[in-house]
């Protein structure tokens, strides 16, 4: 009578160990690292084009040096987009949308900085000032697709702690909440890359 009890004992144990490796035990910790990676690179980018800024600004300086107002909004926009930085778990609407503005902030002076360049034509033919311009362009694309890369991770992280059955286990042991995604007003604001039209 009691090798009915041991067969039962063992099948439940068989059949919950099989539906907790299908419902989250790893996938929601593996997306939520997929979207610690794409957050971080998306935060490298936008690095990479403030990083770019000095440089620009102080070429165009040498050309342009009364364009003082432009620079300095420049110079401002960019100490601002530095020092709004956020950490893959620091991730809400709050602070989304004030990253967001921070970097729009930035796309929008350095818009207004490459009207200015137009002027110049001395500038615009200045070797170093086109060599910056491709790299501004260049990180501009890498922004985008780092977005669209943490987009997707975040969509896939989602997915997971909301759609049963990972969502189960979420809400049993791990309790993460979804993550905030670029929103069209976001995406809007900050997708305005630089023109820089030659």
């Amino acid at each position: 009578m009691k090798k009915p009890t041991l067969h039962l004992g063992l099948y439940a144990v068989l059949i919950y160990s099989l539906m907790l490796s299908g419902c989250g035990m790893q996938s929601i910790p593996t997306a939520l690292n997929e979207v610690e990676a794409a957050w971080s690179e998306v935060l490298n980018q936008y690095k990479r084009r403030s990083d770019l800024i000095p440089n620009l600004v102080n070429i165009v300086k040498g050309s342009a040096a009364h364009e003082k107002e432009t620079l300095t909004a420049v110079i401002e926009a960019r100490a601002q987009a530095t020092q709004t930085q956020i950490s893959a778990d620091q991730l809400t609407p709050e602070t989304m949308s004030k990253f967001s503005q921070a970097q729009s902030g930035l796309s929008s002076a350095l818009s207004r900085l490459m009207v200015v360049v137009e002027r110049y034509p001395d500038l615009k033919a200045n070797q170093n000032f086109r060599d910056l311009q491709v790299q501004l362009e260049g990180t501009e694309n890498r922004i985008t697709v780092a977005r669209n890369r943490y987009i997707q991770s975040i969509k896939e992280f989602n997915n997971l702690v909301t759609v049963p059955p990972t969502s189960w286990y979420n809400a049993i042991f791990l309790n993460h909440e979804k993550k905030p995604q670029f929103t069209v007003e976001n995406e809007a604001a900050i997708k305005q890359a630089p023109q820089i039209d030659f």
